[in-house]
């Protein structure tokens, strides 16, 4: 790969990313936490950038993977931000699972700069980025998305056009507000059959040899719940943030959504029970704590 390339985000699912970049060719990485940057620079060979305007310098394609849009529109000013060292031509792959209206004005002030912009989140969790197979839904214009197809190859194995600038931010809203809706459900049916009598791993092996299974029920709960081990991957609050985006589209495209407003409410109430931190399974502790009842050790 002959382009140069920055990223900035080095969290749990931007790491990975970013590392498949670096056996490809140069990189330059910035994280808000300069410790994580100084360290995935001497383990990768890259550069550690001290702001984001010194890691987008002379960079023909730069990737942004942070917790929101707000961050990656905050990163744009200022005499370091990254339209200070932005070169007219580059290419900006946002893979923050970010909202469609924030992305569109993202999209415009590039626009204004000569830099051409795709919303490219991911999906797959933090096993799927480090094998390099994260589903990547790309809200772009075509000639965009086949420039960022080769790009995004380093670390996607489904990189799929999904629509316009937003309509990449817009699917992984809707693909994890059903991943929530998952999540409550089945730890709701799994409590209520261990409260019944029905051994959870019995419950679980059925329904996942029948049509109530789901990725949560054969994967998640077996692989994270049952066995005690509760990893956190992926924060409880960023799922109630992708919920309430998801909530917001149904509200903007007039389509009644009661069972995604429902989780919503679900997942904000649990966010304030368990704290900031918490994982995004964790709201399954709830429904056990509540229900006097425990489906895992």
């Amino acid at each position: 790969m002959s382009d140069r390339i920055a990223f900035l985000g080095l969290g749990a699912i931007g790491t990975p990313m970013a590392a498949h970049l670096a056996r490809r060719g140069p990189l330059a990485v910035w994280n808000r936490t300069a410790a994580r940057a100084v360290e995935f620079a001497a383990r990768y060979g890259a550069l550690a950038a001290a702001t984001p305007r010194e890691a987008v310098v002379g960079a023909d394609v730069v990737l942004t993977c942070l917790p929101t849009s707000r961050e990656v529109d905050a990163l744009l000013d200022g005499p370091d931000g990254l339209l200070a060292g932005l070169r007219r031509g580059a290419l900006f792959l946002d893979c923050t699972s970010g909202d469609p209206a924030g992305s569109r004005r993202i999209h415009a002030r590039l626009a204004d700069h000569g830099v051409a912009f795709a919303d490219a989140p991911v999906s797959g969790g933090t096993n799927g980025a480090e094998a390099g197979i994260l589903t990547v839904m790309v809200g772009a214009d075509a000639a965009t998305f086949e420039r960022a197809r080769p790009i995004l190859g380093a670390f996607g194995g489904r990189i799929e056009h999904v629509g316009p600038v937003g309509a990449g931010d817009a699917l992984k809203a809707m693909n994890n507000a059903l991943l929530a809706v998952n999540i409550l459900a089945v730890g709701e049916g799994l409590v209520s059959l261990a409260k019944a009598g029905v051994e959870p791993r019995t419950a679980l092996g059925v329904i996942n040899a029948s049509s109530g299974r789901s990725f949560v029920s054969e994967v998640l709960v077996p692989e994270r719940v049952l066995t005690g081990l509760w990893p956190r991957t992926f924060r409880l609050a960023l799922l109630a943030k992708d919920v309430g985006i998801a909530v917001d589209l149904l509200e903007q495209t007039g389509v009644d959504g009661p069972m995604l407003a429902r989780a919503g409410e679900l997942l904000a109430a649990a966010r304030a029970t368990l704290g900031e931190k918490a994982d995004y399974l964790e709201p399954i502790r709830l429904t056990e704590t509540r229900a006097g009842v425990e489906i895992r050790g």
